[in-house]
């Protein structure tokens, strides 16, 4: 164990006693679903109205290099969920197809704050397997209400009829509901917080909004009449709507003070939703910037400074680790994390990057952080190397100019995939058709002539001859 290493773990120890000594703090996880970076008022988002949102990372910290370990709904979730890579249990690909979800020998955050004593209660999308071995009841959550798959319409109908993963469920059991889906889920968080009143809580709030498909109430889109983008509009604003009746309920139970929320997004905003992510390159699903930088935030008040900024690189696979410092709980139950305690920093007790180096990977496309620079490849099309100081919105190669960096950067990948189990489950080669057109595009600062199978169809049709 280096210095740096037994110093957190020290410092972590001290931060929770600190914490813990009088009340044990709730701990509140918002998580919404194909979110574009600037598509808040607080990421600097001027159509996209987020009124509640922006309060909340008012009252708290906003972090402005935090990034998911994965670029997909299913992987990322699986990281964050673990607090560890998800490469290392063969969570490589997206939509696990029926029959496998998240390893069963890997803890979750929920598992964790069981263990501590905790309430815990899983809202919303799941989409980490959906046979019963998988569900969030035998992950770690005395409750799950929502979807154990990843999509399906904001409105009740066939996919409910299905009986399937995309049907509303509550503990196995599933429910006739009414109304519209962002709506359900927070009447679910509201119920379950008027309950939660006599023990500690852990709740993950999982909204699917704003990922396809584009539905929206029909009042919202009469608010949001002739707006550029008026079904993603509606959706924010529904979303924000719900964000602001919790809080709300929190303040009203006198919770909200002891109470540390964080908010996030799976991945970066998708192209088929409309979302902006400037001024990052890239989407869902990419290795540049645009498909794992998140904004995040943390509000915990009285104890994280109101209208705080941190510039460090941090990782979603540090709610896990932070959550349970904060609460007192252990993080140590299973498998070691990947996910680093923040608390030290937020408090002022250490500086700099909490990660030194952060890597992504899937099937023939990888990227690797350290510092200021960038490392974006795949086996297509060679390495790209951009420095993020300089050049956030990734367009200026530096590989040839540094060649020694490309190399250095390359062995740390190298090293940490050894790491990795096989994938238990192929990726999708459609995908990794659009994905090979995506990456030619992006390298050379071009836009991609198609972005899913559905447009690779439409334009090779038009165009027979192209590859």
């Amino acid at each position: 164990m280096t210095v740096r290493k037994f110093l957190l773990l020290l410092l972590t120890q001290l931060s929770a006693l600190a914490l813990t000594a009088h009340v044990k703090p709730n701990v509140l996880v918002i998580l919404l679903d194909d979110a574009g970076y600037n598509d808040f008022g607080f990421m600097g988002s001027e159509d996209i109205l987020t009124p509640h949102m922006d309060q909340l990372a008012a009252s708290g910290m906003a972090f402005s290099d935090a990034h998911l370990a994965g670029t997909t709904c299913s992987p990322s979730r699986a990281s964050m969920i673990t607090g560890r890579y998800q490469q290392r249990f063969g969570y490589h690909n997206n939509v696990p197809p029926k029959g496998n979800g998240l390893d069963p020998s890997e803890t979750t955050v929920g598992d964790a704050f069981q263990a501590g004593g905790y309430k815990t209660y899983y809202i919303g999308k799941w989409h980490l397997g959906a046979v019963e071995k998988y569900f969030p009841n035998n992950r770690g959550f005395d409750e799950f209400f929502g979807l154990l798959e990843g999509s399906r319409s904001y409105f009740p109908g066939k996919d409910d009829a299905t009986k399937s993963g995309k049907a509303i469920q509550r503990n196995g059991e599933f429910i006739e509901w009414k109304g519209y889906i962002t709506d359900l889920f927070t009447e679910a968080a509201l119920d379950y917080l008027d309950d939660a009143q006599d023990e500690p809580f852990f709740m993950f709030l999982s909204y699917t909004a704003p990922h396809g498909p584009m539905h929206a109430k029909k009042e919202h889109l009469k608010k949001f009449e002739g707006h550029a983008r008026p079904e993603l509009a509606s959706m924010y604003w529904s979303v924000d709507e719900g964000i602001g009746q919790v809080l709300d309920r929190l303040d009203t139970l006198n919770l909200r003070d002891n109470t540390l929320v964080f908010l996030l997004s799976d991945n970066g905003g998708a192209a088929a939703n409309q979302s902006n992510n400037a001024p990052l390159k890239g989407f869902k699903g990419s290795k540049f910037e645009g498909g794992h930088r998140t904004p995040f935030v943390m509000s915990w008040l009285g104890t994280i400074e109101a209208g705080s900024s941190f510039d460090g690189l941090i990782s979603a696979m540090d709610v896990y680790p932070t959550a349970a410092a904060a609460a007192g709980v252990s993080s140590t139950i299973g498998k070691p994390l990947d996910g680093i305690n923040l608390l030290p920093y937020l408090l002022g007790d250490f500086s700099g990057d909490p990660h030194e180096v952060l890597f992504w990977s899937r099937s023939v496309e990888d990227g690797a952080r350290a510092g200021d620079f960038k490392l974006v490849g795949h086996e297509a099309h060679g390495w790209r190397l951009y420095n993020l100081e300089e050049d956030i919105s990734e367009t200026k190669d530096l590989s040839q100019e540094n060649p020694e960096l490309v190399e250095q950067l390359t062995k740390k990948l190298t090293a940490w995939k050894q790491q990795h189990t096989e994938p238990q489950w192929p990726s999708s080669v459609t995908w990794d058709k659009v994905k090979k057109e995506e990456y030619r595009a992006l390298m050379n600062n071009e836009k991609p002539r198609y972005k899913s199978p559905e447009t690779m169809k439409r334009y090779l049709r038009a165009n027979p001859t192209a590859e």
